[in-house]
C-alpha cells in the first residue's frame, strides 16, 4: 500500500437529468489513467483510502461518487420519484461521460464488491476503453448472488433471518419487500426498514475474521440512502438480466486482462462467483485469500500489487 495522498483536482459532472456527479483526481496527471469504482451500490468514496492502492507516480487516479450517493446530488433517498432512472446502464453512461470529460482514452478499472459488477458491466459494453481490471471481493450482480445474501444465508443465521424476513409478504422476495418499504411515503417506515437492513448486513458479515461489531453508519441519512440504493438494485437483479447477464458474457473479455481477488471466508459472497468468472475468462488470474472475508488487509495489499504490475506492463498514456 502507498502513502495517503489528496486529490489535485475535483469537480461535479452535470448529467442530462439534473444529477451532479462528484469526481476527483489524484496522483500523476500524466500517468496511466485508472478508475476506482466503490461498493454498495451507494457506498461512496468515503475518506479516499482507495488511493493508497495506486502508485501515485504511475497512475492518474480517478474516483467517482456514483449517482445518488456520497457527494453526488441528489441523494437517492431524497429523490425517490426519480429512483427508476438510477440503474446500471445509466451508471455506465455516467462513466463514459466522465471519461470524455477528463479526456481519457483508456483506463484501468479497479472495483470492490458492487464496484466489481459495475466494472465488468462497463468493460463488456466498452472493452476498447479498458486496459485491465483488478477486482476485489468479487460480485457479478446475478440473481443467485442476491438471493444467497438475502435469503440463503438465513440457513446460517435462522433467528436473525426470521426477524429480517418478517416484513415481507408471502409471495415477495425479501429484497423486494425492503425495496418497497424504503420507498414508502411514511418516513418512519423508511427509517425502520433501513435499520433492519443494516442489522442484517451486520449479521451476515459477522463470520468474517476481520469483522468488528457495531453499526455500519453513524448517520441516519447515510444509512437510509445506502439501504435505498442497495435494495433498489438488488430487487432488480442489478439491471443485468437476459443478454446483459455478466456470467453469460464474461468470455467476451478474452482480450482484457484481469485479476480476481477474493476471501475464502466471504460467507456473504462465496468464492464460487470469482471462480466461475475465472473459468470462462482465460485472461484472468484468480487469487483466493484463505484467511480473510469480504475485503481484508491482505486482499488490499494484493490488489495494490496487481495494480502495480499492470502499470509495469502497460505503456503510460497522457490525457
Amino acid at each position: 500500500m502507498h502513502d495517503p495522498i489528496e486529490p489535485y483536482e475535483h469537480g461535479w459532472l452535470p448529467r442530462p437529468d439534473g444529477s451532479q456527479l462528484y469526481w476527483e483526481s489524484s496522483g500523476n496527471p500524466s500517468g496511466q489513467a485508472a478508475l476506482y469504482l466503490h461498493g454498495g451500490p451507494g457506498g461512496g468514496l468515503g475518506r479516499g483510502g482507495y488511493r493508497r492502492r495506486f502508485d501515485p507516480a504511475s497512475y492518474r487516479i480517478v474516483g467517482l461518487d456514483q449517482r445518488g450517493c456520497g457527494r453526488s446530488t441528489p441523494l437517492a433517498c431524497e429523490s425517490l420519484g426519480t429512483l427508476h432512472m438510477n440503474n446500471t446502464q445509466t451508471l455506465i453512461a455516467d462513466l463514459e461521460a466522465l471519461r470524455e470529460h477528463l479526456r481519457i482514452d483508456r483506463w484501468l478499472l479497479h472495483g470492490v464488491s458492487w464496484g466489481c459488477t459495475l466494472a465488468l458491466a462497463y468493460a463488456l459494453e466498452h472493452p476498447d476503453r479498458v486496459t485491465s481490471l483488478v477486482l476485489t471481493a468479487v460480485t457479478s450482480g446475478s440473481r443467485e448472488e442476491i438471493d444467497w445474501i438475502t435469503e440463503g444465508v438465513g440457513m446460517i443465521f435462522p433467528e436473525a433471518w426470521a426477524s429480517f424476513r418478517a416484513p415481507a409478504r408471502d409471495s415477495e422476495r425479501v429484497v423486494e419487500a425492503y425495496a418497497r418499504l424504503l420507498r414508502d411515503s411514511d418516513p418512519a417506515i423508511r427509517t425502520d426498514a433501513a435499520s433492519a437492513w443494516e442489522k442484517w448486513e451486520s449479521t451476515h458479515v459477522s463470520l468474517d475474521p476481520n469483522w468488528t461489531p457495531g453499526p455500519m453508519f453513524d448517520d441516519d441519512r447515510e444509512r437510509q440512502n445506502f439501504a435505498t440504493l442497495v435494495t433498489h438494485y438488488w430487487a432488480n437483479d442489478c439491471f443485468l438480466t437476459g443478454p446483459d447477464r455478466i456470467r453469460d458474457r464474461i468470455s467476451e473479455l478474452a482480450d482484457v486482462p484481469g485479476v480476481l481477488i477474493h476471501g475464502r471466508h466471504d460467507i456473504s459472497g462465496p468464492a464460487i462467483t470469482p471462480w466461475s468468472l475465472h473459468q470462462a475468462w482465460p485472461n484472468s488470474e484468480l487469487i483466493i485469500v484463505e484467511s480473510e472475508g469480504h475485503g481484508g488487509e491482505q486482499e488490499m495489499e494484493l490488489t495494490a500489487n496487481a495494480i502495480s504490475r499492470f502499470a509495469e506492463q502497460t505503456p503510460r498514456e497522457s490525457a
